[in-house]
């Protein structure tokens, strides 16, 4: 498929759907102090590919494609402090801000001894892998972005209510934010836009809210989208890093996301010479559906750009 096709779905390869699956261990990592949770799978002296997951999930949304990419990739996927199974401190005792996100996992990358990566980043982690990008440019071998946005044309009108959060903290703005972290709008980032919504696993929005919903982690998930005005500044930042240095970039962007835009998909294109880009007709939590054709577009790309055992 070319630059800017729009893919239903794919066909099914030995590669991205193996006989015999890579086996997933699931790892803790004290990172000054706090527990990381992740998961892992693939030889150890394979490329390593390094999964950021989005809001409000953790590496629970790649429960899927670790085993599809292990095959031939060292993947490792860890939750953020106050998702999944890592640590949640308090407000009080951490900050809860994209730059000390991106600090963690930074120092999670080198307490494991990564020195070089290929990113895939959904939501969330396109901040957080931007950041990583612009600081360690030299440890980047390939992006995969995935409903990740790095452009303002990418941010869609829906985004448009949480705009004075990112300004100032007030009640008002406070109760605004508090609408993200329902049931309703959990299952809804996963429903909206969704080709066949039977394909999505009411276990991925079940488990999700299972997390916003542990006592004290509202102040967290505030504090993080609060602090998500931050990022929008960062875009220039962000655009410079592509332009100058150029990495390969696959976009796989599920086009009816009611938060990141088509257009934002697009972007990619002006900034990155080596950029391939793949539509699918679904929402924001593309792996849901489309799982397989993901991973093989994955395996395809970094196939020509990687060298795989």
């Amino acid at each position: 498929m070319g630059h800017g096709q729009t893919a239903a779905g794919a066909s099914r390869t030995p590669d991205a759907d193996a006989d015999f699956p890579a086996q997933v261990r699931y790892r803790t990592v004290a990172v000054d102090g706090l527990e990381i949770f992740y998961r892992e799978a693939g030889a150890t002296d394979a490329p390593v590919i390094l999964l950021l997951h989005g809001f409000p999930t953790s590496s629970h949304m790649f429960r899927d494609l670790i085993p599809r990419l292990a095959q031939h990739y060292r993947v490792i996927a860890p939750d953020y402090p106050g998702y999944g199974l890592s640590g949640t401190p308090s407000t009080k005792d951490f900050a809860y801000t994209f730059d000390n996100l991106a600090d963690v996992i930074d120092r999670f990358t080198q307490a494991l001894g990564l020195n070089g990566y290929v990113l895939y980043m959904q939501d969330f982690g396109g901040p957080v892998g931007f950041r990583l990008a612009v600081r360690h440019p030299e440890r980047i071998r390939a992006l995969l972005v995935q409903n990740a946005n790095a452009y303002e044309e990418g941010l869609s009108p829906a985004m448009d209510a949480a705009r004075p959060a990112w300004e100032r903290r007030t009640p008002g703005t406070e109760a605004t934010l508090r609408a993200f972290l329902t049931l309703e709008t959990t299952r809804f980032q996963y429903l909206h836009g969704a080709r066949d919504p039977s394909l999505v696993s009411p276990d991925a929005w079940v488990h999700a809210q299972a997390g916003l919903d542990r006592p004290g982690n509202d102040e967290i998930q505030l504090a993080y989208l609060h602090d998500y005005g931050a990022n929008p500044k960062q875009y220039p930042v962000w655009q410079e890093y592509l332009r100058r240095h150029q990495p390969p970039t696959l976009v796989v962007w599920g086009r009816n996301d009611p938060f990141f835009t088509e257009a934002g998909a697009q972007a990619y294109r002006r900034d990155v010479e080596d950029c391939e880009l793949h539509l699918f007709e679904t929402g924001h939590f593309a792996l849901e559906e489309e799982v397989e054709a993901i991973a093989q577009l994955v395996l395809e790309f970094l196939g020509r750009k990687l060298p795989v055992r």
